[in-house]
């Protein structure tokens, strides 16, 4: 997750500085344990989000293509700030049989004191992808632009209610949050209600019980093709391609905010070296697929794929990061 922020000093959450990372050796160990019994991919948020897509796809990929000689599952944990799902990762210390996905929210939760398990109580295999925030709304909303929101933010914060996935304090609070903050609003008037997943936050917005939905622009692709919802815009750099191509970027309309969100593979706390190698393998494959490279190009999100010791830099780097950027919104005690 990256952002940028004018007038506020810069703050950003950015791959940018970890590029001399890239340059991380790859393990040198071999990879002489597989799995023996069904492995499973634990998911610490509710079914239909983006955590919860994205693990199909992989689990589904590996299946087709054998990658494993084993069955694998995907098993769904919300609760508690995605407490829940990581404690019964950890339950199972060591084994190599269980995985999980997890994306920015991870270490929200640990900076703000919602979670004891941090970067260091798991075991990083394989960041994926990165994918930038969307700001979406009905069709029939009187919010029809970017700068209406803008506008609203500005006059009272309070006076729009907005449906995140996760947290307060990830990716998706955080992208609010600069805006907001951007245009004068007050951040502690905002009216963020809190949904396990994205599928539940979109459902909020599409049954009239909130104004906005604040999610990675790819999660709301199936609706905003369908003409459900629309979008008024992005917390990208530059605009994206295809289906976002005419939705203006928040820094084209004088807020320098870009936020993303990522998505890694992690294992339990005392994940061997072998077992850790053998998944960075399977991951690898996984990402060379004509299945996932279509879907990156469909959904439209950026391609960086990291493994092993690039991975646990990168979750590390973006640790101490997001602990500024929470601090300057006065959300880390």
């Amino acid at each position: 997750m990256r952002i940028a922020q004018r007038n506020q000093g810069r703050l950003t959450l950015s791959g940018v500085i970890l590029a001399a990372l890239c340059a991380c050796a790859l393990p040198v160990f071999s990879a002489d344990w597989k799995p023996e019994k069904r492995a499973e991919i634990v998911v610490t948020t509710g079914a239909g989000g983006g955590n919860d897509r994205i693990a199909r796809m992989v689990q589904k990929i590996i299946q087709d293509n054998r990658l494993v000689d084993v069955v694998t599952t995907v098993v769904n944990k919300p609760g508690g700030g995605q407490v829940v799902g990581l404690v019964y990762l950890n339950q199972h210390a060591g084994d190599g049989h269980y995985l999980a996905i997890n994306s920015v929210s991870f270490l929200a939760n640990y900076v703000l004191g919602r979670s004891p398990i941090g970067p260091t109580d798991v075991v990083p295999i394989a960041l994926l992808f990165s994918e930038y925030v969307g700001f979406a709304v009905r069709p029939d909303s009187s919010i029809k632009t970017a700068k209406d929101l803008m506008g609203l933010l500005a006059a009272d914060a309070g006076s729009v209610s907005a449906a995140i996935a996760g947290s307060i304090g990830n990716h998706n609070y955080v992208a609010l949050g600069a805006v907001t903050r951007a245009v004068g609003g007050d951040l502690k008037k905002l009216k963020v209600a809190v949904f396990t997943s994205g599928h539940e936050s979109i459902t909020a917005l599409l049954g009239g019980h909130v104004d906005l939905l604040v999610a990675p622009a790819a999660t709301t692709l199936p609706q905003l093709q369908a003409g459900k919802l629309r979008l008024i815009g992005i917390a990208a750099p530059r605009r994206l391609r295809g289906a976002f191509a005419e939705i203006p970027t928040w820094s084209e309309l004088g807020v320098n905010a870009v936020v993303d969100n990522w998505r890694i593979m992690m294992g339990p706390r005392g994940m061997t070296p072998s077992q850790s190698a053998y998944w960075e393998g399977v991951f690898a494959k996984v990402v060379e697929t004509g299945e996932w490279k279509t879907m990156l190009e469909r959904d439209l999100l950026s391609n960086d794929f990291r493994r092993g010791a690039e991975a646990r830099a990168y979750l590390n780097a973006q640790h101490e990061e997001l602990r500024t950027v929470l601090g300057a919104f006065g959300l880390v005690k």
